[in-house]
């Protein structure tokens, strides 16, 4: 197949400055495998810029040598990527984040989440903003924080760094009405 690199990726401006690809390619239920590799190395040359791996998907090794097989710049390739609870807490994410480096073999995160509201947040959120500092990770964000205003406030209200990005989960069981209809009454404004 040939390569065809000209796809015109729509790009979404975060709150700290940086552009993200607003569309990518999510890697939740693909194995750690050469198929994984071979599928995402295809996809980047196709175009694609952005890929959403989590540690929890257990295939960082393969998203990682994808990035680096698909002769694609690492700096032209949009990395997201979440931590799971168990790896909530100050000094204990620090070690997440670079064991996730090392796995994945870059030197950068572009996007990293907390994925759920659970253990030590709080903590954890602070060893992320240290790791925008230290250029391990562009921008932090949280992910599923909207189950009630009292989790987003003790999270939100205690951050140097505020989130970059905001994921929700949303599809039929998970129908997000609120928020979907605060995002259309904002764009109608």
């Amino acid at each position: 197949m040939a390569d065809t690199t000209n796809l015109t990726m729509p790009m979404l401006k975060l709150n700290n400055g940086i552009e993200m690809p607003q569309f990518g390619i999510g890697t939740f239920t693909l194995p750690d495998n050469e198929t994984t590799v071979k599928l995402l190395v295809q996809a980047l040359k196709r175009g694609y810029r952005h890929i959403d791996t989590a540690h929890a998907y257990r295939n960082e090794e393969s998203v990682g040598k994808a990035i680096r097989e698909s002769g694609v710049p690492r700096e032209e390739i949009w990395l997201t990527s979440k931590l799971w609870p168990n790896e909530y807490g100050e000094g204990k994410t620090a070690k997440a984040i670079d064991e996730m480096l090392q796995r994945l073999g870059v030197d950068y995160i572009d996007l990293l989440y907390l994925h759920q509201p659970v253990g030590d947040y709080k903590g954890a959120w602070h060893d992320l903003e240290k790791a925008v500092s230290k250029g391990k990770v562009r921008s932090i964000g949280i992910s599923n924080f909207d189950y009630n205003d009292r989790v987003f406030s003790d999270i939100v209200d205690s951050m140097k760094i505020k989130p970059a990005a905001m994921q929700i989960e949303c599809h039929p069981y998970a129908q997000r009405i609120l928020a979907r209809k605060a995002k259309t009454a904002q764009h109608s404004a």
